[in-house]
């Protein structure tokens, strides 16, 4: 746990008691703080109690008297579409609204770090598509390079419930636009910005809101070097306002597709060979060909921006190609589940959007596609020119029937649920195609979850294969 210090003596409102919002109560605990809790949920606060932490209305008059600040969970929004009912009471008295995010960057540090050899060092990597793999295959390969390191935030643990840090450690954030837009404080080390497609517009009145949410982790951020995926103009926009020009290192632009060679320092993958180059030359090379579990043009720019990473550590190009080639990838992402006859079974479950599914659909050459859920708007017209791999898609689902008007002249058929989808592609598939799972949609019409919908996929698939 990272004791929270800062308010020491204090009282301090907590708002939303899922994962982060209890280890934050315990963290402000820890560090002397009197947290009192809120959340709307009877079952989340009788957790809460029975942990020992009080639960307040925080919507009820008077409830912020006395309180330092309000520390609120991601989930939960502060400015659109409208405020939460006990933000709007905070911003009305005044109180300071922060996250889990923003205590952890006042925090981490101690005194202790005084008698350290090398520092700790935080690399906090956002983006829309391919965090969470980048964040993991980072985490990966500094532990193959025998560095001390954790991982935490938007995955794995909340960022206040890991250890307190030692000699040499690097902790990998994956930080969403919920955390980094609220956060007061944001100082990175190393700040990854993988790339950026239209989600969560409504929580940010917008795209430009939402790319504002990211920027922040860079503009007030101020991280000692930059890595940042020049494929959309917003990103090269960034790296253009965070160097002082093309030459300045201090930034590493990344791309999958784009051959970047006339900056100070830039990695991009184009045919399957991921390249460094350094003022002017190249000084490494990696085969990505081979490596199974970073599949498809979007798994290279997640290798590029994991490698501009840790390259900015000082970790050789060998110790990050055999990272690679180790690395067991993230379940319901690109996830091979297994093979039979010369089919492939493939889990990217996470893919609940039209641009997430557009990267997995290039990643095959030929594909049984099993597609559906709760569909979000504009469908998935936008995935029409990635098609052309598709032997046939398979529809689950509350929106199969809507899907199916879309798609055109590609063969189809409506299955309804997971198992009958699953059994007929795998019954019709053949040799050297691939069975995949990449919804294009949300999940809570069958699943409460895309994880739950991913095992499912897995479920049946292992049955299937006698696993």
């Amino acid at each position: 746990m990272i004791p929270v210090t800062c308010f020491e003596g204090q009282r301090v409102a907590v708002l939303g008691l899922g994962r982060s919002g209890l280890a934050t109560a315990a963290a402000l605990a820890a560090g002397g703080a009197d947290p009192i809790l809120w959340d709307d949920s009877p079952e989340a606060r009788g957790r809460a109690e029975a942990a020992g932490h009080t639960c307040t209305d925080l919507g009820r008059n008077g409830a912020f008297d006395g309180v330092a600040a309000l520390i609120v969970s991601p989930g939960i929004p502060h400015l659109y579409p409208t405020p939460n009912r006990v933000i709007a009471a905070a911003l009305a008295a005044g109180v300071p609204v922060d996250n889990d995010i923003g205590l952890f960057f006042r925090s981490y540090a101690t005194n202790d770090w005084d008698g350290f050899d090398t520092l700790p060092r935080v690399i906090a990597v956002t983006g829309s598509n391919g965090k969470s793999t980048t964040t993991a295959l980072i985490h990966h390969i500094l532990e193959v390079a025998g560095r001390p390191t954790q991982m935490a935030g938007n995955i794995g643990r909340g960022v206040l419930d890991i250890d307190p840090g030692i000699d040499g450690e690097v902790v990998v954030l994956e930080l969403s636009s919920y955390q980094t837009d609220l956060a007061r404080a944001l100082t990175p080390d190393i700040a990854v910005f993988t790339n950026l497609s239209p989600d969560h517009l409504d929580r940010h009145n917008g795209m430009g809101g939402y790319f504002a949410a990211k920027r922040r982790l860079f503009a007030e951020g101020g991280p000692d070097r930059a890595v940042i995926g020049v494929d959309e103009v917003e990103g090269q926009f960034m790296a253009n306002q965070m160097a002082e020009g093309a030459q300045d290192d201090r930034v590493i632009r990344i791309s999958s597709g784009q051959k970047l060679e006339g900056f100070g320092w830039s990695v991009f993958a184009r045919k399957g060979f991921l390249s460094e180059w350094r003022k002017g030359r190249q000084v490494a090379s990696i085969d990505l060909r081979s490596v199974p579990s970073l599949p498809g043009a979007h798994n290279h720019q997640n290798a590029c921006a994991a490698y501009g990473a840790v390259r900015g550590l000082g970790i050789g190009p060998k110790v990050i190609e055999q990272a690679f080639h180790s690395f067991a990838g993230l379940p319901h992402r690109s996830q091979l589940v297994g093979e039979r006859a010369g089919v492939r079974f493939i889990n990217d479950s996470k893919a609940t959007n039209v641009d997430s599914a557009a990267k997995a659909l290039q990643a095959f050459p030929k594909i049984r596609w099993i597609a559906g859920g709760l569909g979000k708007d504009g469908g998935i017209k936008g995935l029409v020119p990635f098609l052309g791999a598709v032997s046939k898609a398979y529809l689950i689902g509350h929106s199969a029937r809507d899907f199916a008007l879309e798609l055109g002249d590609t063969p189809h058929e409506i299955c309804e649920t997971m198992d009958v989808a699953v059994a007929r592609a795998a019954a019709e598939a053949e040799d050297g195609e691939v069975v995949l799972l990449a919804p294009a949609a949300a999940s809570f019409d069958q699943y409460p979850n895309f994880e739950k919908r991913g095992d499912d996929f897995v479920a049946r698939v292992q049955a299937l294969l006698g696993a």
